[in-house]
């Protein structure tokens, strides 16, 4: 074989060539874009670079084979696009001279199997390096947050642009300029590729660990759209929690946002019915509930609470759904506890939300008249304002208390904001129920 040329390629063409190069892709991306960024010093070169070794793929496995080494082929087509872009930039020679000299003009780098690829791939101790550094970089806080949810599907993740946007039910040029956006965002921003020093690592690692976060919330109760949970997406977010955990295994919060999303998936099986209608947590069968995902998650929380100092936000949220995991009903639930968990929740990271929450665990504790001034004391709230979940609440406890005119008015407002279609259709059968 000619130096230059690529591996070898296996048998297998047409769709099961499109298929490997997607199969390849969604576990490989993040090392090639990682070890191509390293590489050029170039974040955004490197993302472009690595799509159009996809796109060459795309064209060449449906038609000549899958390669041997498949991950090698797509990074050393992608060096080869660095040197191309290289090329083609001024006032460049001089960092084009050097990745020359390494290629040897596009061919191979002596002693390794193809081009250097496997050099660069499959580095155990580097591709960690690799994949941290790109999760910093595709999370950094000079994005906005939707930039950062996009660029981390994309470049972590390995999903499509038509993919996210499928996701969060947006167009696909929307998805494309976020993307675009956030490359040059980081660029202008002078955001060198690396994972950050000590003393940048925790306000980057917040960022990361909310964009994890935000994708898993998503995915488990999708804001919108036809089915209550988005299982891809949910299971892209774990798995990305995962990778962070064996990253960063020495950081509590890591593991307690892992242990949180591990335990809230193992409800999964039996939060839908069979036509994907919701189930309340009341009449879910618990026999369902996935087992290994409840010991995967308390194995992580036990990790974060061995960690750290005690318990951070995503700790506190995942030690609640370790209680609603464990309990074989919700009569035996330990409510008390709950609510006193999302009291420490409330002074460790405020909100609305998590205000709302304690409120319902407080009915579940005591009863629902000691809930509703919690409910009624967050109508003005700001971040609430909108939102189907505080007249949902509302409703739900005003029904408890004997009142209908007032539940129905709450539950109608609730229909009227929710924007998921399923949701609204539980929403719709209270409203049913509600005698008087």
């Amino acid at each position: 074989m000619a130096r230059g040329d690529g591996p070898a390629l296996s048998v297998g063409t047409g769709r099961s060539g499109r298929e490997a190069v997607a199969a390849v892709w969604r576990i490989e991306s993040p090392r090639i874009v990682g070890a191509l960024a390293r590489y050029t010093g170039d974040f955004a070169l490197a993302e472009d670079v690595a799509q159009e070794a996809l796109a060459e793929a795309l064209v060449t496995w449906p038609r000549e084979g899958v390669p041997r080494e498949p991950g090698a082929w797509l990074l050393t087509v992608g060096r080869r696009r660095a040197i191309d872009a290289f090329r083609r930039r001024a006032g460049r020679d001089e960092r084009y001279a050097a990745l020359a000299h390494e290629l040897g003009e596009g061919g191979a780098a002596p002693g390794t199997v193809d081009g250097g690829a496997d050099e660069l791939l499959f580095d155990p101790d580097r591709i960690d390096d690799d994949v941290l550094a790109l999760i910093f970089v595709s999370c950094h806080p000079v994005l906005s947050r939707e930039a950062r949810v996009a660029l981390t599907l994309r470049v972590v993740g390995g999903l499509t642009s038509d993919e996210i946007a499928r996701a969060f039910l947006v167009p696909t040029a929307t998805v494309q300029a976020r993307i675009t956006r956030a490359k040059k965002t980081l660029g202008a921003a002078g955001v060198p590729f690396g994972v950050p020093p000590a003393a940048e690592r925790g306000e980057r690692l917040s960022s990361v660990l909310h964009v994890i976060y935000l994708i898993f919330t998503e995915g488990s109760s999708a804001s919108s759209g036809d089915d209550l949970i988005r299982l891809d997406l949910a299971a892209e977010a774990r798995r990305l929690a995962r990778v962070l955990a064996r990253l960063v295994s020495d950081h509590a919060e890591v593991h307690g946002l892992l242990a949180l999303l591990e335990l809230t998936a193992a409800r999964f099986p039996a939060r839908t019915g069979p036509d994907g209608e919701p189930v309340l947590l009341a009449d879910q069968d618990r026999r369902r509930w996935d087992a290994a995902a409840i010991g995967r998650g308390r194995a992580a929380l036990d990790r974060a609470q061995e960690t750290g100092r005690g318990l951070g936000a995503y700790g506190l949220q995942a030690a609640i759904a370790a209680c609603h995991a464990t309990a074989p009903s919700v009569e035996a639930t330990d409510w008390q506890r709950i609510v006193l968990l999302y009291e420490a929740l409330g002074r460790l990271a405020p909100s609305p939300v998590v205000e709302l929450n304690r409120a319902v665990a407080v009915s579940m504790a005591q009863d629902p008249a000691a809930a509703l001034p919690i409910v009624d004391g967050l109508a003005d709230s700001a971040e609430l304002a909108g939102s189907h979940l505080l007249p949902s609440v509302r409703g739900e406890l005003l029904t408890r208390l004997g009142r209908p005119v007032e539940a129905r008015e709450a539950l109608e407002l609730a229909v009227a904001r929710c924007g998921n279609e399923r949701e609204r259709d539980l929403l719709r059968g209270k409203i049913a129920g509600l005698r008087g």
